[in-house]
Formats: C-alpha cells, sequence, structure tokens
C-alpha cells in the first residue's frame, strides 16, 4: 500500500531526472563532447549516492515547513506538485519543481488547518533568491580562476579539448550528486513522516526506512534521466546566452556548488563551529541556479548577449508556479477527502465529508458520564458548527475558483502576447532578410553586369586587333598581286610610278611580324584565366591548340582565322577537326559554344 501512494512521488522523480539532467550534462550531450550513454550512466550512479547520502537536510526544512503525516496526503501533495509542473511544462512556462512541492505542501496547511513554520518558509523562500545570486558569484569567481589558469598554462587546443572532455564527466558527476542530494526532498520529502520503520542489512552498510525512500525517489530520477532526458539533452539551446565548452563547465559547476551548500549538512555545522550562521538545508531549483550562474557571466561579459524577455518569463514562471501547486493541492485534497474517503491527515480537517466538523480539543478523554450527559448538547453544537461553515466553505471556494480562472485567464493573454510578439518578429525577420537577399540579389547583378560589360570589352579589343592582322594580311596579298601583274610588263613599260606603288604599301605593312607578335602577346594577357581554365580542364594541349582556342572563343570565322595564323583555311578546319576529338567533344555540340564557357 506504501508503494503504490508512493507512485506519484516517484513520477515527480522520473520527472525531475527527464529535465533538470539536462541542467548537468545537456551542454556536453548537446555539443557532442560527451555520449549521452556516458552521460546517462553517471548521472545516474551519482544522483542515487547524493539522494542516499545527503538527502535528509533538506526533507527535514520541507518536514517543518509542514509535517504531512499521512500518506494519503502525501500521495496528494505530490501529485498535485507534478500536476503543477506538467501544466505549466504544457504552457510552456519555466517551472522548479522546489517551488511547486513548496506550494503544494502550504495548500496541504490550509485544507488540514495546520501551521505553516513562516520560519522554514523564510528560509525556503531566502534561498530562491540567494540561490541564483550565489550561483552568479561563483560562476564569475570560476571564469575568472579559469582565465587565469588557461592564460598562465597556455595549453596546447589538442590537449585542451581532451582536458574539457574530462572535466565535464567530473563535474557531471559531482553536479548529479549536488542534484540528487538536494532535489531527493522535492522528490519523496513529503512521505518522510510515513516512512516505514525497517532497517535493511546489506553487510557492508545498512538502510533504514528513510534512507530507502530516499533510493527509491534516487532510482526514480535516474530512471527519467535514463528513459526521457536524451531529447532534452540533444536540444537544450543556451536560450539565455550562447556558451562555449569552457564556460559550459562554469556554469554547471557554479550550479552544483548552490545545490552542494544547500544540502550538506557537514558545511553548515563547519559553519556554526568558526562562528557563522548555519547554512539552511532547502532544497534549491537546478533551473534556478543555472540561470543566476548564466545571468553572472552574460554580466560579466558585458551583458549583451542576455535576453532579458526570456528572464522575465523564467521569473514569471517562479512566481505563478507555487500559486498554482498551492491551489490544486488545496482541490486534490477536498476531492479525496471528500470524494474518495482518503485519509489525508492524522488530524481532523473541517473540510471533511459531509462538512462535519470535529474540534481538534474534542478528541481528548471525558469522563463516560459526562459524554452521556453531554451527548445531546454536541449533537446539537455539531449541526450548528455545519451550518456556520457550510456558507463559509462554498464562498472560499468560489473564490478560489474566481482566483483559478483569473490565473488561467492572465497565463492565456501570456501565451496569446509571446505569440504574437513571436509572430510579429517572424515577420520583421523576415522583412530583413527579403531585403537583405534584395540588396544582394541587386548587388550580383551589378557585378555580374560589370563582368559582362569587361568580358565583352575584352573581346572587342580582340577582335579589334584580329581583325587588324587581317586587314593587313590583304594588304599584303594585294601587294603579291601588284608585284605578279608588274612580272607580266616588259621592262620598258616599267613606269616609276609603278615601283612607287609597291613601295606605298609595303612601307605601311613593314611591322606585320612585330605586330604578330604583340598580338599574340596580347591575348594571352587578356585570356590569362580562360587559358587556366582550358589547362585545368583539358591539359595536354599544345600552344598552338590553346591559341586556337583563343580565336574560336571571338567567333571568328576559318577564313579570319587562317589569315591570322598565317595558314590555310583548310588547315584551319583539320586543327579544329583534332582539337574537338582531344577534347571529346560531341558531334552535335558546337566546338566554340564549349570553348566560350571556360
Amino acid at each position: 500500500m506504501f508503494l503504490f501512494f508512493l507512485s506519484s512521488g516517484l513520477f515527480l522523480g522520473w520527472t525531475l531526472g527527464a529535465n533538470d539532467a539536462s541542467n548537468v550534462f545537456g551542454s556536453a550531450v548537446g555539443s557532442k563532447m560527451i555520449r549521452f550513454k556516458q552521460a546517462a550512466i553517471i548521472a545516474s550512479i551519482f544522483v542515487i549516492l547524493g539522494a542516499v547520502l545527503q538527502g535528509a537536510g533538506g526533507s527535514q526544512t520541507l518536514g517543518k515547513l509542514g509535517s504531512v503525516d499521512a500518506l494519503g496526503g502525501a500521495f496528494t501533495v505530490a501529485l498535485a506538485a507534478g500536476i503543477s509542473v506538467f501544466w505549466m511544462t504544457k504552457l510552456k512556462l519555466p517551472v522548479s519543481t522546489s517551488q511547486a512541492v513548496v506550494g503544494a505542501i502550504i495548500g496541504w496547511n490550509f485544507f488540514t488547518n495546520n501551521p505553516t513554520d513562516m520560519n522554514s518558509l523564510t528560509k525556503i523562500v531566502t534561498t530562491w533568491i540567494s540561490g541564483p545570486i550565489l550561483g552568479g558569484i561563483f560562476a564569475v569567481l570560476l571564469f575568472l580562476l579559469l582565465q587565469f589558469i588557461l592564460k598562465k598554462s597556455k595549453i596546447h587546443l589538442i590537449k585542451l579539448d581532451a582536458y574539457i572532455k574530462y572535466a565535464l564527466l567530473i563535474v557531471g558527476a559531482f553536479g548529479s550528486f549536488s542534484l540528487g542530494a538536494n532535489n531527493i526532498a522535492n522528490v519523496v520529502g513529503v512521505f518522510v513522516p510515513s516512512a516505514p520503520n525497517i532497517t535493511l542489512d546489506f553487510g557492508f552498510f545498512t538502510l533504514d526506512g528513510i534512507q530507502l525512500l530516499f533510493l527509491a525517489g534516487g532510482i526514480s530520477i535516474a530512471v527519467g534521466i535514463i528513459t526521457y532526458s536524451k531529447k532534452v539533452m540533444m536540444t537544450v539551446g543556451n536560450s539565455l546566452m550562447k556558451l562555449n565548452a569552457e564556460t559550459a563547465i562554469i556554469v554547471v559547476l557554479a550550479h552544483s556548488l548552490v545545490l552542494f551548500v544547500f544540502s550538506s549538512q557537514s558545511l553548515s555545522d563547519l559553519f556554526v563551529r568558526i562562528g557563522l550562521p548555519e547554512i539552511p538545508l532547502v532544497p534549491v531549483s537546478s533551473s534556478q541556479a543555472i540561470v543566476g550562474a548564466i545571468l553572472g557571466i552574460g554580466i560579466l561579459k558585458g551583458g549583451k548577449n542576455i535576453q532579458l524577455k526570456v528572464i522575465g518569463k523564467i521569473a514569471l514562471g517562479w512566481l505563478v508556479t507555487p500559486i498554482i501547486a498551492g491551489f490544486i493541492a488545496f482541490f486534490a485534497l477536498f476531492i479525496m477527502s471528500n470524494v474518495f474517503n482518503l485519509k489525508v491527515s492524522a488530524n481532523p480537517s473541517k473540510f471533511v465529508k459531509g462538512d462535519v466538523v470535529v474540534a481538534k480539543d474534542s478528541q481528548t478523554s471525558v469522563d463516560n458520564s459526562t459524554k452521556i450527559i453531554d451527548d445531546f448538547d454536541a449533537k446539537n453544537e455539531i449541526i450548528t458548527t455545519v451550518n456556520l461553515y457550510k456558507p463559509a466553505v462554498i464562498i472560499v471556494i468560489i473564490l478560489l475558483v474566481i482566483l483559478v480562472v483569473y490565473l488561467l485567464y492572465i497565463i492565456s493573454k501570456h501565451k496569446e502576447k509571446n505569440k504574437l510578439e513571436e509572430f510579429q518578429e517572424s515577420i520583421e525577420r523576415y522583412d530583413a532578410q527579403q531585403i537583405l537577399l534584395e540588396n544582394e540579389l541587386r548587388a550580383t547583378n551589378e557585378a555580374n553586369l560589370k563582368l559582362e560589360r569587361e568580358i565583352e570589352d575584352r573581346e572587342k579589343e580582340q577582335k579589334k586587333v584580329a581583325l587588324s592582322i587581317i586587314r593587313k594580311n590583304e594588304i599584303l596579298s594585294e601587294l603579291k598581286g601588284e608585284i605578279e601583274k608588274l612580272k607580266l610588263k616588259s621592262e620598258d613599260k616599267l613606269k616609276f610610278k609603278d615601283l612607287n606603288k609597291l613601295k606605298l604599301i609595303i612601307i605601311e605593312n613593314l611591322n606585320i611580324e612585330r605586330e604578330r607578335k604583340s598580338f599574340d602577346k596580347y591575348i594571352k594577357e587578356l585570356n590569362n584565366n580562360f587559358y587556366k581554365n582550358l589547362e585545368k580542364k583539358y591539359p595536354g594541349l599544345t600552344d598552338n591548340e590553346k591559341k586556337l582556342c583563343s580565336l574560336l572563343r571571338l567567333k571568328l570565322t576559318s577564313k579570319e582565322i587562317s589569315s591570322i595564323l598565317n595558314i590555310t583555311p583548310k588547315s584551319v578546319e583539320v586543327n579544329r577537326y583534332r582539337l574537338r576529338k582531344k577534347m571529346d567533344i560531341k558531334k552535335e555540340e558546337k566546338l566554340s559554344k564549349v570553348i566560350r564557357k571556360l
């Protein structure tokens, strides 16, 4: 029966392991520095050790806040905390298991008319504030120390990566131990007053009923880590600030120190011995400690990368979680007590089935004769009390329902507002991306146009020179023809003007060979990149074949090419055929088109 009632606490432990393990190993697994299997095994072992060896401190503080003295009450309180955590998570609001449990215990106190120890509540609320602050202080000091060590040691990057991996494993093990030690009170702390009075001897050590309870809670956290934490670890996203591997180690270590400090009885006793105030042993939210550590690093780096909206959302979750958990616990206890007749407290409550109220003082033993005489008066008193309390109970329930509906309305509005803001931000990002893409496209088009103009200008220059050479070759051919005509005339018929005409043609075209060499050099300079691409794609081409390719690129005819190269058009056609074979160009493909693509 005890195990059945314990199931709600074990479910709460499973959810804690599934979610909070990402605070310890999330960065390491997400960045693939450590495999999930390694992280899960180490976290499971050390979370159980922390729960069994050092979990008593936080449970004592929760016990002082409200001693849930019935199994039915403990079951309902743990269930209410689990439901509130699950519900707030579905609403995408950050939650704290510690705050949910505290709110549920206060709800139990209100329902059972048990007083809430304000001293314990003050300690707990104080740690909700001091925990993140202390996490930030630890993170800043550790970060500065690590920076100093890295600067002095000048470790090689390869060795540094190996050291970081081992450091993540060690810090993760310590973080898991601290998580189990501090948060086991959230999981099974309300069951401590109802723990069975048994002792098991394992030979090397013995475990009493409370330690066995902690062992069961630790195992439930470990099961949550093994079965469901991988997805959370792989998708953990450093939403407050982007972290590198070194910073992740610092954040996890600072968070682990906070959890360890608020769960260590030995450390608290040491403080007392040296004359310092004792450290309150209180379950601290793992998420709060992580947030404090990240904010500490962020402030140290100037605070530019800190997401204020995320901080506001986290603060809202911390504020609403205990209130929601308290309301859920109160209504759940009312239903369990009045509908299922479940005993939720050792002391009678005014909210029992049938609205019957039995004053706590009436439980004292009375004389039999007095009891018989006062029986009628007692019945009348009960009926009167029922009539007095019934309207008050109805009014309180109505007010609580209104308050819960109002809170739901606020949460719904907040969720809608967040969706609207996200939608507007997505539109703004889309518009900004569109403008950026348009600018990039415009710049690319302008660059392409400029490049096309440059290519066109170069081709025009090359063609101009080529045509100049062609023209001069035509003139030389004309000169050759004139000489042939003169050869047909007899010497007595030759006149001075005929020779002078030849002289003028020769003078005009005297530098043809020099210009041809200049043209070859000019072609090579203009087609430097083209020759490189040609050599890369078609290695083994001769200089003459490369020159032919450069002329074909200018869309010159075989006749024009023959004039430039001082060969016959037939030779150009033969060279073109050989070039096609060498470049393995198909028949349906145009040689000049293939060459122009290079």
